[in-house]
């Protein structure tokens, strides 16, 4: 089965394609795409509703099955925050690499100025899936918990990855393998979801 993810970011995309490649999904990212298709207005106030608005308009576009992901993270001390605008939370522009070092550096700083805040967190996914017309096919989410700490640990992943510890496994989200990120992720996790609902339908071999 062929996928189009409706990213543009090489990271999530990779990951995607180590999540659902081994089932059978050929995922490609919108890197072929992202000069003639205007980007979406992500005016969604919720995860989902932003997944949503991608996935439709993205597969309307193109006219093929699209899955978008919406995805962030969730502070308690600071009141969910940063959420819907993890990606742009510090109002950076430019590279990637430099949006997630301002955006952790603002998170950082958020909570150091309110000293016995919640550091609990969790990484939210939501997924939608689309046909080619641009219509809605099926939707999930899924949330992976940690808590945030100061000092950045690990070389993989992106966003927030490198300071949100998983205290069960004692590493941050950076910190895991690819293999361990397949199966511990809120995209992984999202994604079996997704998995079972193409199996249900007999779009994938069961």
């Amino acid at each position: 089965m062929d996928l189009v993810i409706a990213s543009t970011n090489p990271h999530k995309v990779q990951e995607f394609s180590e999540i659902l490649a081994p089932f059978g999904v050929r995922v490609r990212g919108l890197s072929n795409w992202a000069a003639t298709v205007a980007e979406p207005e992500e005016t969604s106030d919720t995860f989902a509703g932003n997944a949503r608005i991608k996935a439709t308009t993205y597969a309307h576009a193109l006219g093929q099955i699209c899955l978008a992901d919406d995805s962030g993270l969730e502070v308690d001390g600071l009141g969910g925050a940063p959420g819907v605008l993890s990606a742009r939370y510090a109002g950076v522009s430019g590279r990637r690499e430099d949006r997630d070092r301002a955006n952790n550096a603002k998170l950082l700083a958020e909570l150091r100025q309110r000293p016995g805040a919640l550091r609990s967190a969790r990484l939210v996914c939501a997924l939608c899936l689309a046909d080619a017309q641009g219509g809605v096919l099926f939707e999930t989410s899924a949330t992976l918990a940690g808590e945030v700490v100061d000092e950045a640990r690990g070389g993989h992943g992106f966003g927030y990855d490198t300071h949100l510890l998983l205290p069960a496994e004692g590493k941050t989200v950076a910190q895991l393998s690819a293999a361990e990120l397949s199966v511990l992720s809120h995209r992984a996790q999202a994604s079996r979801a997704l998995l079972q609902w193409l199996r249900a339908r007999d779009w994938l071999p069961q």
